[in-house]
């Protein structure tokens, strides 16, 4: 299991970050257009506060279970989570958690 976190962990980076670098490539580092295309419609106000819900769920998950398991490096799974999303943090908390399941039953 902990190859297929890790790889969900791999795409969970590559496939936001494919998307949002050719717009940071086009428009450079302009916030407020950001913002505003962001939040341009109510369909992705929805995705939105989804993934605002979903990240907060998982920070709460990643501290609470992290700390009960102690898994060593759950910071990094906080600090992905923060810097690019749930699509990045979970799947690596799951798999720094799996990985050190194997060592520990080995």
């Amino acid at each position: 299991m902990a190859g297929f976190y890790l790889v969900l962990t791999l795409l969970g980076v590559l496939l936001p970050y494919g998307a949002f670098v050719p717009w940071l490539l086009a428009n450079g580092f302009d916030v407020s257009l950001l913002l505003k295309e962001a939040v341009a419609n109510p369909i992705s106000i929805f995705a939105w506060l989804d993934v605002l819900v979903s990240a907060v769920a998982l920070l709460g998950f990643i501290v609470v279970d992290g700390k009960r398991n102690a898994v060593r490096l759950r910071y990094l799974a906080v600090l992905g989570t923060l810097s690019v999303g749930v699509s990045f943090g979970l799947p690596m908390y799951l798999y720094f958690k799996e990985k050190q399941s194997l060592v520990l039953r080995l």
